[in-house]
């Protein structure tokens, strides 16, 4: 890639253009921010990080949306974050009215890009930010399962004391409470975590990976977790830039896969230079279907009650 926009320099994009700039994943980043003088400071702080890291990514930062024009990549980092014992959703109405803003924006000065959605809720946001757009599924999703998927097998890896080498997880759904950690496709080099776990060791994790960015929050208290979201996020964006076809799980616009339609959800996708470029279809047993679709359902009362704060603000307008 020659150019990615980080939209949001806070904690998350600021970590974010780091990683990118580390990997060498574009020869130029550019951070965005409201805020006067945020983005340019982070900016120029990894920047001169380059030196000892080597990479000659040139890292600017601005306020101004027009920067971002010929990025083949916007990342939207830009929202206002969980504190503690809020819930993802309960930051919707301010995050989608960011979201409409930014997207906006990327429809003026980077028409031709893709967009990578990380401000929670994700699932709504990145269903509204496609909505908005009017473009194929492929250029809009957003990150949420790459992260939930690492943090399950951070705590497998913990659990058994083996290599992250050799452990896949795969972590579908939406990213919060309902999200769905698949046991039956996890293992250590192949073979599944249940000869290496009890029941109980399997269900402590599955917990534990649910609630892993609250866990963070908790013990953090004055900032919610940053550096596992950024890597995901480069993770992500190098797949796409260098198009090595990866299947992570992604949050995706479906049409008809898993029985469904019209409605964003975190499931495997193929990523490379075209973004989303196929969706994967995986056999789900009756007890995994049943998660997942509590899951969605979870989705659905939130673009419902999106729905309904649309037909509010129009009838108010009228």
């Amino acid at each position: 890639m020659q150019k990615v926009s980080i939209v949001g320099a806070g904690r998350v994009g600021e970590s974010t253009a780091h990683f990118l700039a580390k990997i060498d994943v574009c020869r130029e980043i550019q951070l965005l921010d409201v805020r006067e003088g945020v983005a340019q400071g982070a900016a120029l702080d990894i920047h001169e990080s380059a030196p000892l890291f080597g990479f000659d990514t040139r890292v600017e930062g601005g306020s101004d949306p027009a920067a971002m024009k010929d990025s083949e990549l916007v990342v939207i980092t830009a929202g206002i974050p969980r504190k503690p014992g809020m819930s993802r959703s309960d930051v919707l109405d301010t995050n989608v009215r960011i979201i409409d803003s930014v997207m906006d924006d990327v429809l003026a000065h980077a028409p031709q890009a893709m967009v990578l959605v990380v401000s929670n809720p994700v699932d709504v946001l990145t269903y509204r930010a496609w909505q908005h757009s009017g473009w194929a599924r492929s250029r809009v999703f957003g990150q949420a399962g790459v992260l939930d998927t690492s943090r399950m097998v951070s705590f497998l890896a913990m659990e058994t004391g083996f290599s992250v080498r050799d452990i896949d997880a795969m972590v579908l759904g939406g990213h919060g409470d309902g999200m769905v950690p698949l046991v039956r496709y996890s293992t250590v080099s192949g073979i599944p975590i249940s000869h290496f776990l009890s029941d109980h060791a399997i269900e402590r994790i599955i917990e534990r990976t649910r609630h892993g960015g609250a866990e963070i929050l908790a013990l953090k208290q004055t900032s919610s977790a940053y550096g596992a979201p950024a890597a995901a996020v480069a993770h992500m964006a190098d797949a796409i830039a260098r198009n090595r076809k990866r299947v992570l799980p992604t949050v995706t616009i479906l049409e008809g896969e898993y029985g469904e339609e019209n409605l964003a959800m975190g499931v495997p996708c193929i990523l490379g230079k075209g973004g989303v470029e196929k969706v994967i279809e995986l056999d789900l047993n009756d007890e995994e279907n049943a998660m997942f679709q509590a899951s969605l359902n979870g989705v659905r009362e939130d673009l419902a009650r999106l729905k309904d704060r649309d037909t509010l603000s129009q009838a108010e307008g009228s």
